[in-house]
């Protein structure tokens, strides 16, 4: 996997956590919520709905809809079938 490749997945992850996160906070300003542990609920439950709908549109309607994960296309990862594999430098007797 390339740096970008980490890179990527990572930030893909991240997004909808902020996304969440602004949710949660945004909920306090028109809601009444008294419970931290529901606004923590909530903005998981959120984060997790939203990533998951991005991720099935991105999929299967267009990966313009990656763009809402922070970035418009999803990491590559290789196969373990095509990846190198390490090549061992013992003499042979």
């Amino acid at each position: 996997m390339t740096l970008y490749d980490t890179l990527a997945s990572l930030w893909r992850t991240v997004v909808p956590l902020i996304v969440g996160t602004v949710v949660a906070l945004l909920s306090h300003a028109g809601i009444g919520v008294d419970s931290s542990a529901l606004t923590l609920w909530l903005g998981t439950a959120f984060s997790a709905g939203y990533y998951t709908l991005f991720r099935i549109l991105e999929a299967h309607v267009s990966p313009a809809w990656g763009w809402l994960l922070g970035l418009a296309r999803p990491p590559a990862y290789p196969s373990t079938a095509t990846a190198p594999r390490a090549v061992r430098s013992e003499p042979r007797a």
